[in-house]
């Protein structure tokens, strides 16, 4: 018997409670208490674990209430061959809706995941007014896309703005358009890279919404 619980008999032996049965049982329930103690302490902590999953599960979906379309093409459909660099590679016309009323700006990211060197990056925006709900075709490629809204990053070309799907021969890629709501103006210049943008946009995503197309090289 460990040392603390033999203080514990010595100590209910010695007073009122005399008969070692009385002592026996007084213990049993000291122990069994203890052990439901421990019980509804990992209930509690099962419990709290529960209620964090919950809470980043439901802040996960707000993340996707964005709607983020194309006139052009549809979610996991090919995308025109002159949005590509077979083409015109001029920018497609998105348009979205679902952005919470409490964000201060929009910012978007292009990517290919399936490009062989690793994730290649077409296009970088941010600081684009909360307000608006679409891009038309044909963006041009300038530091500040309107007046006092909107700033062009560098995407993996090494040129400011669009540059379209250009993979090499074989199976079709697919491109990524990603949108996020965030809830302040963020602190970069023109011509910031994917993972600048992604660095500062970091604990300030509102929402997001995202959007796929495909391309194969003809």
């Amino acid at each position: 018997m460990p040392i603390t619980n033999l203080l514990i008999t010595d100590y209910l032996s010695a007073s009122c409670i005399s008969s070692p049965t009385e002592v026996e049982s007084l213990m049993s329930i000291v122990f069994e208490t203890k052990r439901g103690l421990a019980v509804l302490m990992l209930l509690c902590a099962v419990l709290l674990l529960g209620m964090t999953l919950a809470s980043q599960a439901a802040e996960s979906t707000n993340k996707g209430a964005i709607s983020l379309m194309s006139s052009a093409f549809s979610e996991g459909t090919a995308i025109p061959e002159q949005y590509t660099c077979q083409g015109k590679d001029i920018s497609p016309p998105l348009k979205w809706s679902g952005v919470p009323s409490e964000a201060k700006s929009l910012a978007l990211i292009m990517d290919d995941p399936d490009a062989p060197m690793g994730t290649w990056v077409h296009w970088v925006l941010y600081d684009l007014a909360s307000s608006m709900t679409e891009l038309p075709e044909g963006l041009s490629a300038k530091e500040h896309i309107a007046a006092g809204s909107g700033k062009e990053g560098l995407n993996d070309f090494k040129r400011l703005g669009y540059g379209g799907p250009c993979p090499p021969p074989g199976k079709p890629h697919r491109y990524f358009f990603k949108l996020y709501a965030l809830d302040t103006m963020l602190d970069l210049k023109p011509g910031a890279k994917k993972k600048d943008l992604e660095r500062a946009m970091e604990k300030h995503i509102l929402a997001q919404g995202q959007l796929i197309g495909t391309y194969k090289r003809k």
